[in-house]
């Protein structure tokens, strides 16, 4: 073996070995809706092992149901994580009401629907460069009710703001 192999088996080995944020999804619940489509937010919280804040290049999602794809996105430049600290982020995933028309058939007694949210967090940590946290939550998730989407329901239920999609 040559030095410039052994030189990076070296850097490969050190860069294996550092700590990387780790990241979980804590919650995905209905957010908002509008008259063009659903808004779920899914909240995750991020722990940053540096005394440095970290920066999001992007976060994007895949939300499934019944192995369907319901709604993708990305979020660029969504911020930093903080040094040495625990972030909690919220990503809206924008779902159109047509993709919900369609899921009828899922949808349970309870007005519920099986998902998969896949998130990645796209970060920049020094040295290594863009570094992808993939993160996966299933579960069931509630759909709005025919009340909430025509008797007035375009609120959010925790801030009184309209969704925007």
């Amino acid at each position: 073996m040559d030095l410039v192999d052994k030189a990076k088996n070296y850097v490969a080995e050190k860069v294996a070995n550092m700590p990387k944020p780790e990241a979980s999804v804590t919650d995905v619940d209905l957010k908002g809706i509008s008259r063009e489509c659903i808004t779920y937010q899914a909240k995750v919280s991020v722990k940053n092992p540096y005394s440095v804040p970290i920066p999001i290049c992007e976060i994007s999602y895949v939300l499934k149901s019944a192995t369907r794809v319901i709604a993708s996105g990305n979020i660029p430049d969504p911020g930093s994580l903080k040094g040495d600290e625990t972030t909690l982020l919220e990503v809206p995933v924008k779902v159109p009401h047509s993709v919900l028309l369609s899921l009828a058939r899922d949808i349970g007694r309870d007005w519920d629907i099986d998902y998969e949210l896949e998130l990645g967090l796209i970060i920049d940590l020094p040295v290594i460069g863009n570094f992808t946290i993939p993160l996966s939550q299933k579960g069931e998730i509630k759909l709005p009710t025919f009340s909430d989407l025509f008797g007035g329901g375009g609120k959010s239920k925790d801030d009184d703001t309209v969704a925007e999609c």
